[in-house]
């Protein structure tokens, strides 16, 4: 490992307490016996690029948790590696703090063009800051792609369930020669075209609309659904709800401002271009 020139930043922040700023950011490059004004080089410009150029004289526990991720990547910029491994370095920071340093490492991997490896279980850390995703489930690999195609085209009902937030809704269909409807028993207006006698249903919350009024059925979906509770989020609400004859919860992405009642019966609606099919067995997609 010592030779692969990979520089890593983990959740914990590894800083020697009794270090100036200046010195964490410094040592690895002392031990190596580079010139001294090499490494006043490195530090400076590595402080600058991180904002952190007024705290080299301080000691990591007068930084805030955010500062001393930054020194933590500046020990991982100042060695100037072939790549980078990023292990869940935002684990540790609040809400607010995790956004803020999502945005800090994007314009980070742009500015030093360094092949960046990204660790982490957030999918919203993961959407945001790759240009190549790898989903993997147990050790295995359940898709490559870029972050905007595993979204519209998850290869598998893991993938589906794991990327998004809310998660896309996952409904058990059985087909027959009349065509799909829930285990259940409502209907779809999608005709059984693989020949399976049982698929999985997978449809985002963006992607339904709901109406007071019953549909003329011409939609790939269009079902009955009683609320369970609406969620207001700010900019969007979202809706849980159940069918009429029993199955999973479903969420819906409505408007801010939307109006619904707990026991309210509403009508759901998706079109066919929208709506994703898994195999019932294996959950890959169809």
């Amino acid at each position: 490992p010592a030779h692969r020139d990979i520089a890593m930043v983990f959740q914990n922040y590894a800083l020697y307490p009794h270090m100036t700023v200046y010195n964490n950011l410094a040592y690895g490059l002392k031990n190596r016996g580079m010139a001294k004004s090499e490494i006043d080089s490195r530090v400076k410009e590595a402080a600058g690029i991180l904002e952190i150029g007024d705290y080299l004289d301080r000691k990591p526990r007068a930084l805030s948790g955010g500062q001393r991720q930054r020194v933590a990547m500046g020990r991982a910029i100042v060695r100037d590696p072939a790549a980078f491994l990023f292990d869940e370095p935002l684990s540790n920071l609040d809400a607010k703090l995790r956004v803020q340093m999502r945005v800090e490492i994007k314009r980070l991997q742009k500015a030093l063009k360094t092949t960046s490896v990204y660790v982490t279980h957030d999918q919203l850390e993961a959407m945001t800051l790759a240009d190549r995703l790898v989903v993997l489930n147990g050790g295995e690999i359940e898709q490559v792609g870029a972050p905007i195609e595993v979204y519209d085209k998850p290869a598998s009902t893991f993938v589906a369930s794991f990327i998004g937030s809310p998660a896309m809704n996952l409904l058990e269909v059985k087909a027959d020669d009349a065509g799909l409807s829930l285990k259940k028993g409502s209907g779809l207006a999608c005709p059984n075209l693989m020949g399976k006698s049982a698929y999985t249903l997978g449809i985002r919350p963006e992607h339904m609309t709901v109406s007071k009024t019953k549909g003329d059925g011409k939609s790939a979906l269009d079902l009955q659904i009683k609320v369970k509770i609406l969620e207001p989020v700010g900019a969007e609400s979202y809706l849980y709800a159940e069918f009429e004859d029993g199955g999973p919860e479903i969420v819906v992405r409505v408007e801010s401002h939307a109006s619904y009642e707990p026991e309210q019966i509403l009508y759901l609606r998706a079109e066919t271009s929208d709506v994703h099919f898994f195999d019932a067995d294996t959950g890959r997609r169809i």
